[in-house]
């Protein structure tokens, strides 16, 4: 099942009286359950194009299709409110807020939910990224690899069909970053979950189903995992 469907995108911005074409006319696709890295060199696009995937930006040109629906020309308040449903977000500096421990870092995006069975959900998550043991630890106590456990946890309180990681392994040691890919791995096969990767490490590679190069807002060449 296509869950992104992402028909020539163009995107421009205006800077010092010029314009910036950020993205060239993008074709990109993404399954249910596939693992996808992004790679190229900084100002090629990736992060722009991770932004229009998960509805943080609006494309000045082409189509955005997000399971089966066209959500290219939807206002904020609908943007926001589908993003929240569909879409979970993890960013190489983890943005957990230090005051809070484990379990309520993982609610943060359900505060706003009455729901009473939104604790239980987000220990059962940390339990399956293998914190079962860290629910009451504030950030300070985590390691880097821990607090990125805690944000990917954070990213599935939703239950989204889609997860979009920024550099998800830029500040952990080698070792650490196989533990994230290996779990990345294991949402995208077991939960059915597509995950999409911009990224500068390598080792991301050894573990996606396929790898997109950018080149100066364009695809270059894409690889794909035998």
């Amino acid at each position: 099942m296509t869950v992104i469907d992402a028909r020539n995108i163009v995107k421009r911005y205006r800077t010092g009286g010029e314009t910036l074409e950020a993205l060239g006319g993008i074709d990109f696709t993404l399954e249910a359950g596939e693992f996808v890295s992004i790679m190229g060199p900084s100002g090629s696009g990736k992060s722009t194009l991770l932004n229009v995937l998960g509805l943080l930006a609006t494309p000045t040109e082409g189509r955005v299709i997000l399971n089966g629906r066209d959500v290219t020309d939807l206002g904020d308040r609908k943007r926001t409110a589908l993003r929240k449903r569909t879409i979970g977000f993890v960013f190489q500096h983890f943005y957990l807020l230090p005051t809070l421990n484990a379990v309520e870092n993982v609610e943060v995006p359900r505060l706003f939910d009455r729901d009473p069975d939104r604790a239980a959900r987000a220990r059962d998550l940390l339990t399956r990224v293998g914190l079962g043991d860290r629910f009451d630890h504030r950030p300070d106590q985590l390691s880097g690899g821990q607090k990125q456990r805690v944000a990917i946890a954070r990213s599935l309180i939703n239950d989204p069909k889609i997860v979009l990681a920024d550099e998800p392994t830029g500040s952990l040691d080698r070792e650490t970053g196989r533990q994230i890919l290996d779990e990345f791995s294991r949402i995208a096969d077991e939960e059915n979950v597509a995950i999409v990767a911009v990224t500068h490490d390598e080792l991301v590679n050894q573990y996606v189903d396929r790898t997109v190069h950018l080149v100066d807002g364009t695809i270059g060449k894409e690889m794909i995992d035998a």
